[in-house]
């Protein structure tokens, strides 16, 4: 539909609005998926373990090594089923991309991340949500990470399972928290930090939803609804994509290159001040180019946007890797640690085989369980388009780096869907505008509540499913990794 004529009799329903499987051999496909990809997810894990007992056999405790080696493998499985398709499902929705091309550059730019730029220190217990030192012995602090690594696994596999995407640094915090608690009681937990967990909640979405709508307003006011389309596009597109390199520049400066150099905020800053003027003057001819013959229609902007829209999907991978995977593993670097030097309460540093399973499981995990997560994030929430999709990554770039300057912990994942639903509640408003007016100009009378409902552009379900996901993760993987904790204790108890 295009946006400069709506027209009631043309507007799509939302089930129209959204791709669908078609034909009986996608079905085929969708369905003996999930049955290789268990096998193959159970090697790997099956790998890590034999991996830590060639590394650990002879080193005491070497068992819980393996377990616990175990247990990172298939988190990080999760994480790349779950995790990264925030960073693809918009590009893949937008058919700027296949899920081949999606799934492939994910797989090499998050493992760039974790290996080259991963974090090489990590707190003891994730993000200070318990002091070690409350748990008492190095038993206790291996059975807690135990616990903590498996629940949040979990949970983000049940996630996964009913098409929620959630933020798996969330899990594992819930996860440390539950078992600090069952190991320690509640004194045990940072509550401050945990505030400011809960208040990133609202915030990330929040911040990415507005930033996203305010970009696809921007657009829609300075392109879209011109009447020289494409005049206005070499003006503009070139500054969009100027202020998308810029946000980028600034965001891996930030948060992607910690390991290699540290950089402050106000140099990140002026990093990305330089490197989107260069882009911008970089772009100029290029979309000149890029622009000649199309016609003037919203179809043909489509093509100005295909490549910055990959781009950004592979540099928000390899910022991803860089950071959450360590997050992830970070429980299993403490539990090999504490294991093996008695050591529980001070950084620890992740070893390279630990980061190596991180990368492998988030690659097999995108590669055998992601396009569900893709499909959900890209196509199944809003309908997205190379527009749509640009402001929903560079709000994920910009948001990042707002809060880093509040110092606010976010989440990619609620910064990335919240931009997906920023713009699609920006598209329904925009919609209902326009009608509004047409039909205000024409004397015609508004559309019935009922009709209204009927032509929604965002699916309300998976919203709710969504929400609720966000809403219930730390507090479900504390409940089930403080279970999890008490029976490995007696489990242990009754064996010794």
């Amino acid at each position: 539909m295009p946006d400069q004529n709506i027209d009631p009799s043309h507007l799509e329903t939302l089930d129209r609005d959204l791709g669908r499987l078609s034909t009986l051999e996608q079905a085929t496909i969708y369905v003996s998926r999930p049955l290789i990809g268990l096998g193959v997810g159970l090697v790997f894990v099956v790998f890590a373990a034999l991996l830590a007992a060639l590394l650990f056999g002879q080193a005491n405790n070497a068992f819980v090594v393996v377990v616990a080696a175990a247990f990172g493998a298939y988190m990080a499985l999760n994480i790349g089923a779950n995790d990264v398709a925030n960073n693809m499902g918009p590009a893949v929705g937008a058919n700027a991309m296949t899920m081949g091309v999606a799934i492939a550059i994910a797989v090499v730019f998050e493992s760039a991340g974790a290996l080259l730029a991963g974090g090489d220190v990590v707190s003891t217990i994730a993000k200070g949500i318990i002091a070690p030192e409350n748990l008492g012995t190095s038993s206790a602090f291996v059975t807690a990470m135990m616990a903590a690594l498996l629940a949040s696994a979990l949970w983000v596999n049940l996630a996964t399972w009913i098409g929620a995407p959630v933020s798996t640094t969330h899990s594992v915090v819930g996860g440390v928290m539950g078992a600090g608690i069952a190991a320690a009681g509640f004194a045990a937990v940072s509550w401050g930090q945990m505030g400011a967990i809960a208040a990133s909640w609202v915030i990330s979405p929040l911040l990415g939803g507005l930033i996203a709508a305010g970009f696809l307003w921007f657009i829609k006011a300075n392109i879209i609804y011109r009447d020289d389309k494409i005049a206005a596009a070499r003006s503009w597109v070139p500054v969009l994509v100027g202020i998308m390199g810029g946000a980028f520049a600034t965001y891996l400066a930030v948060k992607g290159v910690k390991k290699i150099v540290k950089i402050d905020l106000g140099d990140a800053l002026l990093i990305g001040l330089a490197a989107a003027v260069v882009i911008w003057l970089i772009m100029i001819p290029i979309i000149r180019r890029q622009s000649q013959g199309l016609e003037n229609r919203n179809k043909s902007l489509k093509v100005l946007f295909g490549i910055p829209l990959i781009v950004s999907a592979a540099l928000l991978s390899f910022a991803h890797g860089a950071n959450d995977v360590a997050n992830a593993v970070g429980p299993l670097a403490a539990i090999v640690q504490a294991s093996t030097t008695g050591d529980f309460t001070h950084a620890v540093g992740i070893p390279t085989w630990v980061m190596v399973i991180g990368a492998l499981g988030i690659s097999f995990g995108l590669f055998l369980f992601g396009p569900k997560l893709i499909r959900m994030v890209g196509g199944q929430i809003t309908k997205l388009n190379p527009m749509r999709a640009y402001c929903v990554a560079l709000s994920a770039a910009i948001t990042v780096i707002v809060a880093s300057w509040l110092g606010l912990p976010v989440s990619s994942t609620h910064i990335a869907v919240g931009g997906v639903f920023g713009v699609g509640f920006f598209r329904e408003w925009d919609t209902e505008r326009r009608m509004r007016k047409m039909k205000a100009d024409m004397g015609q009378p508004i559309l019935a509540p009922e009709e209204r409902r009927r032509r929604k552009l965002v699916r309300r379900s998976h919203f709710m499913t969504i929400i609720a996901a966000w809403l219930i993760t730390v507090p479900a993987a504390a409940l089930l990794s403080g279970g999890i904790f008490l029976v490995i204790q007696g489990v242990m108890g009754a064996i010794i």
